[in-house]
């Protein structure tokens, strides 16, 4: 599969496999790279997500101290934000927030095994 992309994000995880369980499987991304085990590489259309665990260059790279719980998060577009929210209910993820409305859409986020955040979010309907 080749992605088209101008960049990446990076989250760094402490378990790259269930990691890419959660991206793969419940969020429906595609598996890229999984060179070795500190590494995988996943992404859906043009979102690349690069996973870090223990080990890999980008994880050594961190300062300890950089480990500050932020509300920065990937922004995936969903067309259907309740189906999404019914299926991943059904696979026992837990939603960190109720589905918030506003007006350019609704989303609700999620969190991967490490905790970094996930916003799924569906556009208004523009008539």
């Amino acid at each position: 599969m080749s992605v088209d992309t101008h960049g990446c994000i990076r989250y760094i995880v402490s378990d790259v496999e269930a990691a890419v369980d959660f991206y793969t499987n419940q969020l429906g991304f595609t598996l890229l790279s999984h060179p070795a085990p500190p590494f995988a590489d996943v992404a859906r259309g043009s979102l690349r997500v690069l996973l870090s665990g223990p080990g890999s260059s980008g994880a050594r790279a961190t300062p300890p101290d950089a480990d500050v719980p932020g509300r920065n998060r990937i922004h995936v577009v969903v067309d259907d934000l309740a189906a999404e929210v019914e299926r991943l209910d059904a696979g026992r993820v837990t939603l960190l927030t109720d589905v918030v409305s506003g007006p350019g859409g609704q989303q609700v986020l999620v969190a991967d095994p490490d905790g970094n955040l996930v916003e799924l979010f569906q556009p208004a309907s523009r008539s």
